[in-house]
């Protein structure tokens, strides 16, 4: 008899190494359906289910506010939430949405921002190495992801330090609550940081109409002004998002880069001796630690996945980390090869739902690596104390690393 499939997403211990029940998520319980939880929730763990779901918006919904229904009286007290971001909308909203801000992501932007984002780069790493042992989250994989977003924005700079609390603050329980009823105290955390991010950004919005500038805020602000496509609380909700989502992700993606090269030391002797691997070595620290690791959907109707009955209005969480590592799909999936050809992971999801900054996150991560590659010869973890993981089940990733940087 195989043993019990004790998936528990929220074990600190399963959330630092998870790869070994996905192996058997994928090769036994492909879906698995949880008990004891505070609403139906079935995890998925193959590549080809995960892809399927996400392709499909019209059956699996970003939409979920039917599956969570009215708040109790006393969350609805607290005040009204406003608007969902264009995460949680589904076409033609979340399409309408996009439109607005897409053009800011486009590969041609992106490679217009290359040359500041290389340069602050620089400047981070100089610094850094400068100290020669720091927390290389506060040196660099947090400050480099929010300037690019800030910039892209048009945040004055003076103002950036706030975006670490405020960012913190709002994705700290970003999943938790489809394992556990999240507390009064925390959704009470939520409203006021979700306040303070609306009252900073309209301020910021009022100045832009009295001063438009070349940034995106006031190509957002100017989208209202037109009237039908975007209101004042869907705009506060883009930046919001625009915000968190510009730098959490990246963080999480550069400081995977570093460990994953650590922990693979002939695979970064081959990027120093290589750096035209740059791009294929970010592709598969996307794969191999996926900085995301599941993505939810809604069931809009009864539906099957694998065997297993999905009720309408229930939850599937496609576990993107597992997808990863499909031996279906990727050559010797538990190996760490920067030069990996064929690479087609899902780390930035799939279909309507395709991560927006994808391009930019790729470069962030790799003007990141460039520059600790050239201003070193050699880093290393500072000690092997069990780093602290992020406070939500959704991110893979540290909020700590302390290492030792040696100069080139």
């Amino acid at each position: 008899m195989s043993e019990p499939f004790d998936f528990n997403p929220i074990d600190p211990a399963v959330r630092r190494d998870p790869q070994a029940l996905y192996t058997r998520g994928r090769k036994e319980f492909p879906a698995y359906r949880h008990e004891g939880l505070p609403m139906t929730l079935t995890s998925i763990f193959r590549y080809a289910d995960i892809q399927a779901m996400l392709r499909d918006h019209e059956l699996f919904s970003n939409d979920f506010a039917e599956t969570f229904g009215p708040p109790p009286p006393e969350i609805a007290e607290l005040g009204d939430p406003g608007p969902p971001s264009m995460l949680g909308l589904d076409p033609p909203e979340h399409t309408r949405l996009r439109s607005l801000v897409n053009k800011a992501f486009t590969p041609r932007m992106v490679r217009h921002f290359e040359p500041r984002m290389r340069e602050v780069a620089e400047e981070l790493v100089s610094d850094a190495v400068a100290q020669g042992e720091v927390d290389l989250v506060q040196a660099l994989t947090y400050p480099l992801p929010v300037v690019a977003i800030a910039e892209l924005i048009g945040v004055p700079s003076e103002d950036r330090e706030r975006f670490k609390v405020w960012s913190d603050e709002a994705v700290k329980s970003l999943g938790a609550g489809f394992f556990a009823p999240p507390s009064p105290e925390a959704i009470q955390a939520q409203f006021a940081v979700q306040g303070e991010m609306h009252a900073y950004f309209s301020e910021l919005a009022e100045s832009r109409r009295r001063d438009p500038q070349d940034d995106l805020l006031t190509g957002l602000v100017q989208a209202e002004h037109e009237g039908s496509k975007l209101d004042q609380e869907e705009m506060l909700s883009m930046l919001v998002l625009l915000l968190v989502a510009g730098n959490e992700t990246t963080t999480t993606l550069i400081g995977n880069a570093v460990l994953a090269l650590l922990d693979h030391p002939d695979q970064l002797e081959r990027l120093r001796g290589d750096p035209s691997l740059m791009g294929p070595a970010i592709d598969e620290v996307l794969r191999f630690s996926s900085p995301v690791q599941f993505d939810p959907r809604r069931a809009t109707r009864d539906t099957e996945i694998a065997g297993v009955k999905v009720e309408r209005n229930s939850l599937v969480l496609g576990w993107i980390g597992s997808a990863n590592r499909d031996e279906t799909v990727f050559d010797d999936p538990q190996r760490f090869d920067i030069g990996r050809d064929k690479n087609p992971h899902l780390a930035f999801g799939y279909g309507t739902h395709h991560c927006l900054g994808h391009n930019l996150a790729r470069l962030e991560a790799g003007v990141a690596l460039e520059a600790l590659l050239a201003h070193t010869s050699s880093f290393e973890r500072s000690d092997d104390r069990e780093l602290p993981l992020h406070a939500s089940p959704v991110f893979l990733g540290y909020t700590s690393l302390p290492m030792v940087l040696k100069p080139a």
